[in-house]
């Protein structure tokens, strides 16, 4: 059975998609960009600070429905630049412990929304 979710971690969107969507064994979160969060969490331009924000605001949505980054199992991750691929793997590592790191893949997207630097988006198991 599938289950729409909107969480309390970012605002709601009048974009005509769902921000979570879980069935019986996994979460499915949509692509988060720094310019999703409200004034004075948005963080734009620093490719590492852009992560993190990212990261923080997908772990707060993991926590939202019981789970944690551990159970994350698949990252898509697309970079403004390519050439910042350094800078967001460095930010990214912080939020993964060894040994339980998800499978990922990093691709180049030209433009990304309100002139975001990197987005992200994550499949979790329940």
């Amino acid at each position: 059975m599938l289950r729409r979710f909107q969480p309390k971690a970012v605002p709601a969107s009048k974009a005509p998609f769902s921000q979570v969507v879980m069935d019986d064994h996994y979460a499915f979160l949509s692509g988060l960009v720094a310019a999703d969060f409200p004034a004075g969490r948005a963080v734009l331009g620093d490719v590492g600070a852009e992560t993190r924000a990212v990261l923080a605001a997908i772990r707060d949505i993991l926590a939202e429905i019981h789970l944690n980054m551990d159970r994350i199992v698949r990252v898509d991750v697309h970079l403004a630049d390519l050439g910042d691929f350094d800078a967001m793997d460095e930010a990214y590592g912080e939020f993964f412990h060894v040994g339980a790191r998800p499978a990922r893949t990093t691709t180049e997207s030209k433009q990304l929304f309100g002139d975001s630097r990197v987005e992200i988006t994550c499949q979790a198991r329940r």
